[in-house]
């Protein structure tokens, strides 16, 4: 138990620089290289503690309060940078490009990274090489595809706009009513989550409430340094700044919730890591989307929408044809360890390929591939959806 305060006492240590550097004033006087280090490491760290803070919240509160909060929490370390980035974009409109680079790098992330992690995890500790989910995942697997089904909409419109906001928005609500309906589970406490969940009840409500608003103020201060030391730091030294906002700050907020997704499969419970990580996915497919031009438009002072160029575009359709394919793979409520290679495969080698004809190659790849898929376990994606909406697999 030991090492479990261990561990807190580590993620809190790692915001410290940044704190003093906010609170001094010395943020704005950091070289681009440090200031990364210093403000990712503190997202990384206050990720970690509000991610062990929600965990213990669900002993104490309703389910649905409980889903609610878990799902703000796995969101708030990726928003907090993409708030930035969609707020600055109402002055200066190049920071769209930003949005929409950690926005599709977070959600590709997911899919391409850490669903094939946990499958192949669970193949090397079981020799099982296919991971079968619940019937209760289908909730999750429908929200995903009715996201995905109308995300193909906006590289059509060319913004991510209010109406946007709407829909994305209205599928989060309908997500979370959806599974607050469904029969509540013992939350599966994993790491320091045990060490504080052993504590009194109301030392374990006031230390779940401190950590929680600790983290979130220590992850909202350090978003607008940390965004704006990655754009430097590529222009610094002649790397495509859209690149580094896509894949370096995505990982820094997800990498939580994936680690904890790991050691939930280490223990033995393939079902609930991969859950997580697919939960993640639908909270960042329709609420974090679905924010963003909420949060341009508060800034512009009037309804806006963000206006998308052709690398933008071209983004986010790859982002869509993924998710499709991800669906695909998942409605039969099974994943084999060589559709996971597959997902894994088809994203890495996106990163060596950064030319538009060769992505348009890969998003149409997905959709073959998709279609495909879909039509041969057309039942079972019928099936997925009957589960899904109403908790039933007939």
């Amino acid at each position: 138990m030991l090492r479990y305060w261990l561990l807190i006492l580590i993620a809190v240590a790692v915001t410290v620089p940044a704190v003093a550097a906010r609170l001094g004033g010395t943020a704005v006087s950091l070289e681009p290289g440090p200031a990364v280090a210093v403000f990712g490491a503190a997202i990384l760290g206050g990720a970690f503690l509000l991610t062990w803070a929600g965990e213990v919240a669900e002993l104490d509160i309703s389910q649905g309060m409980a889903l609610a909060f878990l799902a703000l929490v796995a969101v708030l370390p990726e928003y907090a940078v993409d708030l930035y980035f969609a707020s600055k974009a109402a002055a200066h409109p190049e920071y769209t490009a930003y949005a929409a680079a950690n926005m599709t790098g977070g959600n590709r992330l997911l899919i391409g990274l850490a669903w094939p992690l946990i499958v192949v995890l669970y193949w090397l500790r079981s020799r099982h090489g296919e991971l079968q989910l619940p019937t209760h995942r289908a909730v999750e697997l429908v929200f995903l595809s009715l996201a995905t089904f109308y995300s193909f909409l906006i590289p059509l419109k060319g913004t991510i706009s209010l109406l946007d906001t709407g829909v994305l928005v209205a599928l989060f609500v309908a997500y979370m009513w959806r599974i607050a309906r469904a029969e509540a589970a013992e939350p599966d406490l994993v790491g320091p989550a045990v060490a504080l969940a052993t504590l009194r009840p109301a030392m374990r409500r006031a230390a779940v409430v401190a950590l929680f608003l600790f983290s979130a103020v220590v992850i909202l201060a350090s978003a607008e340094p940390f965004a704006e030391a990655l754009i430097h730091l590529g222009r610094a030294h002649g790397i495509d700044e859209f690149l580094l906002v896509q894949w370096l700050a995505p990982l820094a907020s997800e990498a939580p919730e994936v680690v904890i997704a790991c050691i939930l499969t280490f223990k033995g419970d393939a079902q609930a890591g991969f859950g997580a990580v697919v939960s993640s996915k639908v909270n960042q497919w329709t609420l974090l989307v679905g924010t963003l031009p909420l949060a341009y438009s508060i800034a512009l002072g009037h309804a806006g929408a963000l206006h998308l160029d052709s690398r933008q575009v071209e983004e986010i359709l790859l982002t869509s044809a993924q998710s499709l394919f991800g669906i695909a793979v998942l409605c039969n409520l099974r994943l084999s360890l060589f559709e996971a290679l597959t997902l894994f495969l088809l994203f890495g080698a996106q990163l060596f390929f950064p030319s538009t004809e060769v992505r348009y190659a890969f998003v149409l790849i997905y959709i073959a591939l998709a279609a495909a898929l879909l039509v041969r376990n057309r039942n079972d994606f019928v099936g997925l959806f009957r589960a899904g909406l109403h908790g039933s697999q007939e």
